[in-house]
């Protein structure tokens, strides 16, 4: 799902009384510059050192042929994370209901396959 169609989906999520919140490695001011940019109307909270998503068992170490990888394409994860850690989360849906329990997660491995947040009302709609 592109990140300007995010905005719908928080709308529908609020409708049933739900809140979509997008997590991500960056620092604040890189996650504030993406949401501004693609005029997001949803919260990015920032996630230092990906301490959330190993939480959850979602944080990876990138191997070194990846991280050299980044390296030739400009991709600067020490900037962008204000760490030196080479983590990233893998791309997930996690429904936690307003007791902390989690309801349902989408989690994929390749990063390409992102959920969509709007497959997620049918989840919300069977929810207790």
């Amino acid at each position: 799902m592109e990140l300007e169609a995010l905005g719908e989906a928080a709308d529908k999520f609020s409708e049933m009384g739900a809140k979509l919140v997008l997590i991500a490695p960056q620092q604040v001011e890189f996650n504030r510059a993406i949401g501004e940019e693609k005029g997001l109307t949803v919260d990015i909270l920032s996630d230092p050192g990906n301490e959330i998503a190993a939480r959850y068992g979602l944080r990876f170490k990138l191997p070194d042929d990846l991280k050299a990888l980044y390296q030739k394409f400009g991709i600067d994860l020490v900037k962008y994370n204000g760490d030196d850690s080479w983590t990233l989360p893998l791309p997930a849906r996690i429904v936690i209901d307003s007791t902390g329990v989690v309801r349902h997660t989408a989690i994929d491995a390749d990063y390409t396959l992102r959920p969509d947040p709007l497959e997620t009302l049918t989840v919300l709609e069977k929810m207790p």
